[in-house]
């Protein structure tokens, strides 16, 4: 063989098992990081894609979250779940702000303005949910994060655990954010187009 010539072992036929990791003969012997990745994935994605509105761009997402989780804390963190919605929240946040300043960049111009040669209620619908998504790039993070967190469907008691406050909390300041994205919101449509 041309690979043991050089030195090299030769390559080993590759074994591929489908289905849940759970179910798998060597199961027992998944790392802590498997079992929180099965767990988790899911709802690390939907956090995501309730804020990038992309379900491709959120399991990319995902990946640079669990990545991320795993080289900071590689014997786990005891409010891993939390850590990682969170995570989702803010690196999808960071995605919309990065994406809207390459569109000012390379369309050489503030506000990017599209025109939708779609039927109205499809454009109409597409306007909102871009002018909802730069909205909530320029709140503050922890804004930003609540109402990612939220809307994504978990639950006070998920959101609080993410956030680190109190249950108490989240409603307040879930009142807060959102009147911060109404304002947002509407201060887009005062401004005057170009």
């Amino acid at each position: 063989m041309e690979s043991t010539a050089r030195g090299l072992a030769p390559p080993q036929p590759i074994r591929v098992v489908r289905g849940p990791v759970a179910s798998r003969p060597q199961a027992a012997a998944l790392s802590s990081f498997e079992v929180l990745f099965e767990a988790e994935y899911a709802s690390v994605v939907r956090v995501a894609a309730r804020v990038l509105q992309e379900r491709s761009a959120a399991e990319d997402v995902a990946q640079e979250v669990f990545l991320d989780f795993h080289l900071r804390y590689p014997k786990g963190h005891q409010t891993a779940a939390g850590w990682l919605r969170l995570a989702a929240a803010h690196l999808a946040l960071n995605r919309i702000r990065g994406d809207r300043r390459r569109s000012r960049r390379e369309l050489g111009m503030g506000e990017e303005h599209f025109t939708h040669e779609t039927p109205e209620a499809v454009a109409l619908a597409s306007e909102t949910r871009h002018e909802v998504q730069e909205a909530l790039g320029r709140l503050k993070r922890r804004h930003a994060a609540l109402l990612a967190l939220r809307y994504s469907g978990l639950s006070y008691a998920e959101v609080a655990t993410a956030l680190s406050i109190p249950v108490s909390q989240v409603g307040v300041r879930l009142r807060r954010a959102e009147a911060a994205l109404r304002k947002e919101v509407d201060r887009d449509q005062i401004a005057p187009s170009s």
